[in-house]
């Protein structure tokens, strides 16, 4: 027996929820646009604030009764946890989606993922309740996994389906724009409480501040979202273009090898984006000693190239294609994981070219990291197939890389690290090989 789909999902909900946030009017691409920007915004926000906090909070809070480099790494490892536990969200929220609506799936997502993240921000230390805090902590970040997992709305699909002729690559490029922001957004959170407040203060209650403002940007977020979501015109445009959620398992089997390319391809920019994001903050603040709020001061900087890097991105795939600059960007990938790691260990003006030269080069291969491989999907199994790649390379190519990363460089040295980030590469350049569809120009 097949799923519903289209109008056939609508419940009573999905029609409150259309009537509370909709008003019937026609939903242009840049529209859809600014909602996909706003709701990847304020998901990476929230992916850095807790990144951020793995390294500058919870080793201490959490994991006190070790060494730093120890607490780090058990830090690092419930970190990933979120990343284990986005695919079964996909499928629990999917299930939400056939049955109830996409608007009600998106509320519940959104309130799940805002749930999660007020209770991090309310977590007591281990010297309060004991290793319940570890326990807890596992517990909420599994919350927000099962959230994001969940928070799939298939807007980025959308956009690069309603691109203008010619702008396939711009468009695609727009949904990235929410990383970089995220983390100048969370980064210089971190940067001004550690500021104004005493290394005690912001241990005990200043850092909790980012997780609140994390909770009111989602809510913004979510509003956001579902006015487009929940307007008669979006709805038609997901019909038109059968973007309809499949059952999981079935899109899976189906389509296992577009979904294996899709998950491959862009491994060198996602073991790249912790590379240069979190990785080297915990780097320079158990190895070089040095005060975390001048290296947040370096993270704003490099978000801010990497903003100007996906832009140069989606011009440059617009004009030679994709896939070539998917492939040149992993080709200087490899070439920067010979010798940037060990900048980290060159001072400050080491520091500081590393992580400059990292943002430049996660813009250009990031900025055209997503949906590589969704119109390569039948129509329906498009919105599916879409979410499981999203997943499957996030856990492959993201979520372990900061646990990986610091347990490699702590115990061979930082070369190692260009050894894990030299293995993506080889993963985006075979699945680009493979795949030569791609080859030929989007126009």
């Amino acid at each position: 027996m097949s799923a519903p789909n289209g109008a056939s999902t609508s419940t009573p909900l999905e029609r409150d929820a259309r009537l509370v946030t909709a008003d019937d009017h026609q939903v242009k691409p840049s529209e859809i646009a600014i909602g996909v920007i706003l709701g990847r915004t304020s998901e990476f926000f929230d992916f850095f604030v807790y990144a951020l906090a793995s390294v500058l909070v919870f080793p201490a809070l959490v994991f006190p009764y070790t060494d730093p480099v120890t607490a780090t790494l058990y830090s690092f490892a419930l970190f990933a946890l979120a990343f284990v536990a986005r695919p079964f969200g996909t499928l629990l929220f999917m299930w939400i989606d056939r049955n109830h609506g996409r608007g009600v799936k998106l509320t519940l997502a959104l309130f799940l993922l805002g749930g999660s993240t007020m209770a991090i921000a309310l977590l007591p230390s281990h010297a309060q309740v004991g290793a319940l805090s570890a326990g807890l902590l596992a517990v909420f970040r599994v919350g927000q996994g099962v959230a994001l997992g969940g928070a799939w709305d298939g807007m980025p699909s959308l956009l690069a389906l309603n691109a203008p002729r010619g702008k396939r690559g711009w468009y695609a490029m727009i949904p990235q724009l929410g990383a970089p922001l995220g983390l100048l957004v969370a980064a210089a959170l971190f940067a001004y409480f550690l500021h104004v407040l005493s290394p005690e203060d912001f241990l005990s209650w200043g850092w909790r501040y980012p997780f609140f403002v994390a909770l009111a940007i989602n809510v913004v977020a979510l509003f956001a979202r579902l006015r487009l979501v929940a307007t008669p015109e979006f709805e038609r445009l997901f019909e038109s273009r059968e973007l309809q959620p499949s059952p999981a398992f079935a899109t899976l089997f189906k389509e296992w090898r577009t979904i294996a390319l899709g998950a491959l391809a862009p491994l060198a920019s996602f073991a790249l984006f912790h590379i240069v994001t979190v990785f080297p903050l915990s780097w320079v603040t158990l190895y070089a000693r040095e005060q975390p709020i001048r290296f947040l001061m370096i993270e704003i900087a490099g978000a801010v190239v990497g903003v100007l890097a996906m832009l140069a991105s989606g011009i440059l795939a617009d004009r030679i294609g994709r896939r070539l600059v998917l492939a040149v960007s992993a080709i200087l990938i490899g070439a920067y994981s010979g010798f940037a790691p060990q900048l980290l260990n060159a001072g400050p003006v080491g520091e500081t070219a590393y992580m400059i030269t990292g943002f430049v080069l996660l813009g250009l291969a990031f900025g055209q990291a997503s949906g590589l491989v969704n119109d390569r999907f039948p129509p329906h199994h498009r919105y599916t197939g879409a979410a499981i790649v999203a997943n499957s390379a996030w856990l492959v190519g993201a979520g372990f890389a900061p646990l990986v990363a610091l347990f490699v460089a702590s115990r061979f040295g930082l070369w190692s690290v260009g050894v894990y980030l030299l293995s993506g590469v080889v993963c985006t350049l075979a699945a680009l090989a493979i795949n030569r569809d791609w080859s030929r120009k989007e126009s």
